[in-house]
C-alpha cells in the first residue's frame, strides 16, 4: 500500500507531498490541472523512462518518493527475494530521480539500486490500468498465474516446477557433460598416463639423496682406494714403516731402561703405540678394499639420476612434490570416470524425470481447463453490471508442446498458453484482451477481471486506475463507483475520475488543482477530509462553476446514497 507520494520539479508540480489511505481513494481535478503528472510520478517510481523535458523550468532535477507499507507477509517476502536482504521493517521507500543530463538513479531504503531492479519491485506493488495498458493483467503470463491461484492449483503448479528444474538440471548436466566430453577424455588418458610413468620410476622418499651419496663414493672410490692402501703400506706393510721403526726404537728403548726410570716410561709409551698402528693398518688395508671401483654400478646410479632429473624437469616439480602428486591421480581418475558414467547413465535419469514432468504438466492442464471456464464467467458477470450485457469473456487455454529435443527449455509454469477473449458485442470477432481497441471497454473489462481475481493476489495489493470512465459514460458511473468501493474493500485503489458518480463512492477524496503565483504555475492536490468540502466538489464536477444550491443539493444526495 502506498502510504506517501512525494514529488519536487516535476512540470507543473514543484513541490508536492500526500499522505495516501487504505480502500478507495478518487483523485479529480479539471484538465490540465496535473492529475496526469501524478500517476506519471508514480509511473517513474515504477520504474518507468523519464525524459529531462518533464524537469521543471528553472530546476536542475527532479525527484519522486514513495513510501510503500507491505501489509501482507507475502509482500514483504517476495520484496526480500527480489532485493536479496531481509528487510528490517515492513516498509519500502522508493526514490527517483532524474536530471538535466538525463542521469537516472533510484534508491530503495537509501541504498543504490537499478532502474531494472526498481520496474521489478513495481510490478510487484502496484497493478496499473490505465487507457491503453495494464502493468499485470493484460500480459498471458500473469493471467495464467492469476488463473492459478483462483482455481487454488498452487501446489500442482509448485510440483510441475519442480519437475521442470529437474529436467533443465538434468539437461544442463547432460549439455556441460557432453561439451567436455572431449577434453575429459583427454585428460582421463594423460592422468593414466602420468599415473603408469610415475609407478614406473617408483620414486621413494629421500632417494635422490641417497643416489648422489652413492655416485659422489663411486666416482672417488678409486682415490680413496689407493690413499688407504698407501697409508696401510707406510704404517706395516713396507720396509721402513713406522711398524718397523717402532720396533727398532724399542730394542734401543730397552737397553736404556736401566739407566733411569724416565726413559722406562718412554719405552712403555712406545709399547702403547704398537697395537694402535697395526689396528690402523689393518682399517685403512680394509678400507682399500671396499672402495674398489665399479664401472658398472656408476653407470647405474647415472642412468637413474638423469632419470629422476629428467621427471622434475617435466613436471616442473621436485622429487617429494612428484611423490605427493601422484597420490593425487587416483581420485582425479576416478572423479573423470565417474562424470564418463553419468554420461552413460543420465539418459535414463532424463527419461524418468521428462516422464514425471508430462505428468506434472498433464494433472495442472487438467486443473486449469476446469477453472478456467469460471474465471471468464464470473468476470463476465460483473461485465454485465457494467453495461456490457452482450459481451462475452473466454478464457482460452492452447497447450505448449514440451520439446523432447534435450537442447530445448521447458516451459516454465506449465503446458498451458492462457489467453484471455473479449466478444466486446455480438457479430464482432473475439478478440485477445491485450488488442481491444476500446478504451472503455477494455477499462471495464479490467475492472471485471480485477474485481474477480482481487482475494486471490496477495501481491499486488495497489490498484492504479487511470480515468477508468472515460469512454463509458455518467450512467454507468453508480456501478464503476460501486465496484472500484468493492475492490477497495481488500485493495487499496487509486483512481483518477471524471465522474462524481464514480467518486461519490471514494473512501477517501483528493482534488488536484492548478494556481498561478506571479509568473509561475503549479499544481496542489488537497485531501477532502470535510465533507461540505467533498460535497462542493461533487457540485463543481456536475455543473461546474455554475453549481446552484440544487446542484449541491444533488451532490449531498448522491455521497448518502453511496453510503460515505
Amino acid at each position: 500500500m502506498l502510504r506517501e507520494l512525494a514529488v519536487q520539479n516535476l512540470a507543473l508540480i514543484e513541490d508536492v507531498r500526500v499522505e495516501l489511505a487504505p480502500g478507495f481513494c478518487a483523485w479529480t481535478g479539471e484538465t490540465g490541472a496535473g492529475k496526469s503528472l501524478l500517476l506519471g510520478a508514480i509511473g517513474l517510481l515504477l520504474g518507468e523512462r523519464g525524459s529531462p523535458d518533464i524537469i521543471r523550468a528553472g530546476q536542475d532535477e527532479l525527484r519522486v518518493t514513495g513510501r510503500f507499507e507491505l501489509t501482507r507477509p507475502e509482500q514483504k517476502a517476495a520484496a526480500e527475494a527480489m532485493l536479496q536482504t531481509a528487510l528490517t521493517d515492513d516498509e519500502l521507500v522508493l526514490t527517483r530521480r532524474l536530471s538535466r543530463t538525463g542521469r537516472s538513479a533510484a534508491c530503495v531504503n537509501e541504498q543504490p539500486i537499478s532502474v531494472a531492479t526498481l520496474r521489478k519491485l513495481g510490478e510487484m506493488l502496484v497493478d496499473v490500468h490505465g487507457q491503453r495498458e495494464s502493468y499485470s493483467l493484460l500480459q498471458p503470463a500473469y493471467q495464467l498465474e492469476l488463473l492459478d491461484v483462483f482455481g487454488k492449483l498452487t501446489d500442482q503448479r509448485q510440483a510441475y516446477g519442480q519437475c521442470a528444474e529437474r529436467v533443465r538440471g538434468l539437461r544442463r548436466q547432460r549439455r556441460e557433460l557432453s561439451e567436455a566430453r572431449v577434453t575429459r577424455l583427454r585428460e582421463l588418458a594423460l592422468v593414466r598416463y602420468e599415473r603408469d610413468e610415475l609407478d614406473a620410476a617408483a620414486v621413494k622418499p629421500g632417494e635422490l639423496g641417497a643416489v648422489l651419496k652413492d655416485r659422489e663414493k663411486l666416482i672417488h672410490a678409486q682415490s680413496v682406494s689407493n690413499f688407504t692402501a698407501s697409508v696401510a703400506a707406510r704404517l706395516y706393510d713396507e720396509e721402513g714403516s713406522v711398524a718397523v721403526v717402532l720396533s727398532r726404537l724399542l730394542k734401543e728403548a730397552a737397553k736404556w731402561t736401566a739407566l733411569d726410570k724416565g726413559l722406562a716410561d718412554v719405552a712403555r709409551r712406545l709399547e702403547t703405540l704398537k697395537p694402535e698402528i697395526e689396528d690402523l693398518a689393518d682399517t685403512c688395508r680394509d678400507l682399500s678394499e671396499a672402495f674398489e671401483a665399479d664401472p658398472e654400478r656408476l653407470d647405474a646410479i647415472e642412468v637413474r639420476l638423469q632419470s629422476l632429473k629428467k621427471l622434475e624437469t617435466k613436471y616442473g616439480k621436485s622429487l617429494p612434490e612428484l611423490i605427493e602428486y601422484r597420490k593425487t591421480l587416483d581420485a582425479r581418475e576416478r572423479d573423470l570416470q565417474r562424470q564418463e558414467d553419468d554420461l552413460a547413465g543420465i539418459d535414463a535419469a532424463q527419461a524418468e524425470a521428462f516422464a514425471e514432468l508430462k505428468e506434472a504438466a498433464a494433472t495442472l492442464s487438467k486443473g486449469r481447463a476446469k477453472v478456467a471456464k469460471r474465471l471468464a464467467c464470473e468476470a463476465q458477470k460483473h461485465l454485465a453490471d457494467l453495461h456490457m450485457p452482450k459481451a462475452k469473456l473466454d478464457a482460452v487455454l492452447e497447450p505448449v508442446p514440451l520439446p523432447d529435443d534435450p537442447t530445448a527449455d521447458v516451459p516454465a509454469h506449465g503446458t498451458d498458453h492462457l489467453e484471455l477473449m473479449l466478444t466486446a458485442n455480438p457479430g464482432e470477432p473475439a478478440r485477445p484482451l491485450r488488442k481491444v481497441a476500446s478504451g472503455g471497454e477494455l477499462s471495464r473489462t479490467m475492472l471485471a477481471l480485477k474485481t474477480v481475481l482481487a482475494a486471490h493476489d496477495p501481491v499486488r495489493t495497489l490498484v492504479v486506475f487511470d480515468e477508468i470512465d472515460a469512454n463509458v459514460g455518467g450512467r454507468i458511473g453508480d456501478v464503476l463507483g460501486q465496484k472500484l468501493a468493492c475492490l477497495g474493500a481488500s485493495h487499496q485503489v487509486l483512481c483518477v475520475t471524471h465522474l462524481p458518480q464514480v467518486a461519490c463512492f471514494a473512501h477517501h477524496h483528493w482534488t488536484i488543482r492548478k494556481a498561478t503565483t506571479g509568473k509561475r504555475t503549479a499544481t496542489t492536490i488537497t485531501h477532502l477530509t470535510d465533507r461540505t468540502d467533498r460535497v462542493e466538489e461533487l457540485a463543481i464536477m456536475l455543473r461546474g462553476e455554475t453549481r446552484s444550491e440544487t446542484t449541491l443539493k444533488e451532490a449531498a444526495e448522491m455521497l448518502k446514497a453511496a453510503g460515505v
